[in-house]
């Protein structure tokens, strides 16, 4: 009977990783999940989709770590109402991949209505839990 118990407790909880972790499984996947997670302000899909190790930099030049960026987002001072991307490519090496593309996006900064283009790099890392982004840059289109 103990068995019994056991291998359902491990099996439920093999079960649980496995349906939290669908959505990093690629850098496709993990990119199109911090596209929602940044549109939504979730801070627990923030907190997720990044590695503790973050180093996110905006195209004003301001860069913050992971705590400052699901704090930024996740209060809603730093807004996406919505966002377009275009020219996605992805290299993978190893288990680093490295997303380039531009962004069109609405924006709610700080209570003030705008717009963003801008051109994005994005550096993700295989973990443990999937794909996380390690480090973005963004850079102003002029």
């Amino acid at each position: 009977m103990k068995k019994i118990i056991c291998m359902l407790l491990l099996g439920t909880g093999f079960l649980n990783t496995n349906a939290q972790s669908p959505k990093l499984k690629t850098p496709e996947s993990a990119f199109d999940f911090l596209v929602k997670a940044l549109e939504s302000g979730n801070r627990a899909d923030l907190e997720r989709i990044t590695s503790d190790s973050l180093s996110y930099g905006h195209s004003s030049g301001k860069i913050e770590n992971k705590t400052e960026f699901v704090e930024a987002f996740g209060s809603g001072k730093s807004d996406f109402i919505t966002i377009d991307v275009s020219n996605k490519k992805i290299k993978v090496s190893g288990k680093n991949a490295i997303i380039t593309h531009r962004l069109d996006a609405k924006t709610f900064d700080n209570g003030k209505p705008g717009e963003a283009h801008i051109n994005i790099m994005l550096v993700l890392r295989k973990e443990k839990g999937g794909w996380k982004l390690l480090a973005r840059q963004a850079v102003k289109i002029v």
